[in-house]
């Protein structure tokens, strides 16, 4: 049986050969990226702010708190990304949001599994963060539900696609700043009703593609934590790193 599995890709890969996922260069194997790629995406690792994941430059210990963070607690308990959002992992995300680079999905769920391993830990669900159904309608998948699905696959973890609803289809937050993200997305969710009974005391990983400011994922720890979530944590691909001035 092996021996056939090994023939059948040796023969695909000579029709279909892989590409990396970033440059289309080719690779050994599917959902891999090239050496030249790899070297160029920015994982975040340690040290980072306890709280939200903001890496650091200096080491201040496993419970240092970022300024922002001790200025303003984020409604979640905690968030972590595999690597920073820039202009070479750009086009990987933009790729796979919105050019159907679904092919993705695998890698991008063992990044995250390996980046969120704390949160997912004790975690009961993993849950993405929702598209409003005409703009799932119009893109044909939720890329954040993908990536919690390939991350539940990895983990072990059971993955809930629709414990949120987009009750309201609100523009784009690409060209929004802090505070127009946050009115933008306020009481656009909702807990789906069927889940209600089982929401108190549960611990949630949220999963979505990149964090910004952070006002999407927010709004969706409200309605979990008024759901009786225990925890919430955050958990994406990418996140925006900007310099941060303590005030």
């Amino acid at each position: 049986m092996a021996s056939a599995l090994s023939a059948g890709r040796t023969v695909l890969d000579a029709l279909l050969p892989p590409l990396c996922l970033s440059c289309s260069a080719l690779v050994d194997e599917p959902g891999a990226l090239c050496a030249k790629c790899w070297a160029g995406v920015s994982f975040i690792g340690g040290p980072m702010c306890a709280r939200c994941g903001f890496p650091f430059e200096v080491d201040a210990g496993p419970e240092a708190v970022c300024a922002a963070c001790l200025r303003k607690s984020p409604r979640y308990d905690r968030a972590r990304a595999a690597f920073r959002y820039d202009e070479t992992s750009r086009g990987l995300i933009l790729s796979f949001k919105h050019g159907d680079r679904t092919d993705a999905a695998p890698a991008f769920g063992r990044w995250l599994a390996r980046a969120g391993s704390a949160l997912l830990e004790d975690a009961d669900f993993i849950a993405p963060v929702p598209l409003h159904r005409w703009r799932l309608f119009w893109r044909r998948y939720n890329q954040s539900a993908l990536l919690a699905l390939a991350c539940g696959t990895v983990a072990g973890k059971p993955v809930l696609p629709d414990l949120i609803q987009r009750r309201r289809n609100t523009p784009s937050q690409a060209d929004l700043g802090a505070r127009e993200r946050k009115r933008n997305v306020a009481g656009a969710f909702r807990l789906t009703p069927r889940y209600a009974p089982f929401m108190r005391g549960r611990k949630i990983v949220l999963v979505d593609d990149v964090l910004t400011t952070g006002a999407t994922v927010e709004a969706c720890t409200r309605v979990l934590r008024q759901a009786g979530a225990a925890r919430v944590d955050v958990l994406t691909l990418a996140r925006v790193v900007r310099p941060r001035v303590a005030s």
